[in-house]
């Protein structure tokens, strides 16, 4: 059974519509993406989701319940980092993971969370003093206080550097490796490349691609190259593999494009004739040509 379904969501402000007909599912124990550019209804979509905004239309279920008709049983069973996540300046780490845990039961102490999530050192430290990453790790630590099933996480990398980045997405890996369902907000395309299991594309009001990355990578954003060195002159074993659609040779240099699993077939293929090239190298395309294109399609 979906942790999220989501069928024909729409959310109007007065004549404004935000998001229309929007719908897909979040499996157990997935990080789901949910990509897009500011404006597009992603922040919306999740609010609705969390009861925090009431839906206008459509069927919504988050781990069994309509949030409509039963927000604060559903906020009890989930956490979630904002989009606008703040906390006051004076207020110590240890203070605001006790004052989150005393909102839920059944999870643990706070002070095991606090030594979990790598802020022991910062127990007294005001929240004003932190830096944006150790702001974002207690975040986190808030959101799963309480142990949640299902963790919302709006935009949380926004402003980070980027070693500040990949320790933010360390954290979404931890907190998935709990058991924990994760739907994360990005307009960051490599973000989401690198932790989502599955992504929904929201543009212009609804959702116009839904898969996994590599599906979506293969299927919109041109063809893979594979390149490589040589001197073996019949490379025709390679013209017959389904992925391949052309060969091309500048020299001893060879380029080989195609699509599906590419680099994996002309390796295999290359050993098995017994070359074994040094400089094997791939070219692929990436989600943000995933969402130029489909975007571009789209207007």
């Amino acid at each position: 059974m979906p942790v999220v379904e989501v069928h024909k969501l729409t959310k109007r402000y007065g004549d404004f519509v935000a998001i229309e007909n929007v719908g897909f599912t979040v499996e157990e124990g997935e990080i789901f993406g949910i990509l897009g550019p500011n404006g597009a209804g992603k922040t919306t979509t999740v609010e609705c989701l969390q009861g925090l905004r009431m839906a206008d239309e459509g069927e919504l279920l988050v781990l069994g319940l309509d949030p409509r008709r039963h927000p604060d049983e559903v906020r009890r069973q989930i956490g979630s980092q904002l989009q606008e996540s703040a906390l006051p300046d004076r207020i110590k780490v240890w203070e605001a993971l006790k004052l989150f845990s005393s909102f839920a039961s059944g999870g643990p102490a706070w002070e095991a969370v606090l030594d979990q999530w790598g802020l022991s050192d910062k127990r007294n430290s005001p929240f004003g003093s932190l830096s944006g990453g150790q702001q974002q790790r207690l975040f986190v630590a808030l959101a799963v206080v309480n142990a949640p099933k299902l963790v919302f996480l709006d935009e949380m990398t926004t402003g980070l550097d980027p070693m500040s980045r990949r320790a933010t997405w360390d954290l979404i890996r931890q907190i998935r490796a709990g058991g924990t369902t994760v739907i994360l907000v990005t307009h960051f395309m490599d973000e989401a490349e690198h932790l989502c299991d599955r992504v929904a594309v929201i543009d212009k009001k609804r959702v116009i691609a839904l898969d996994t990355p590599a599906r979506l990578i293969d299927e919109f954003a041109g063809e893979t190259r594979v390149t490589f060195s040589t001197d073996h002159a019949e490379l025709e074993f390679l013209s017959r593999l389904d992925e391949v659609s052309t060969i091309e040779r500048k020299g001893p240099r060879v380029i080989v494009t195609g699509r599906g699993p590419l680099l994996a077939r002309v390796a295999a293929e290359l050993w098995t004739q017994g070359l074994s090239p040094i400089d094997l190298d791939v070219d692929r395309g990436s989600l943000e040509d995933v969402f130029l294109a489909i975007t571009k399609t789209d207007s």
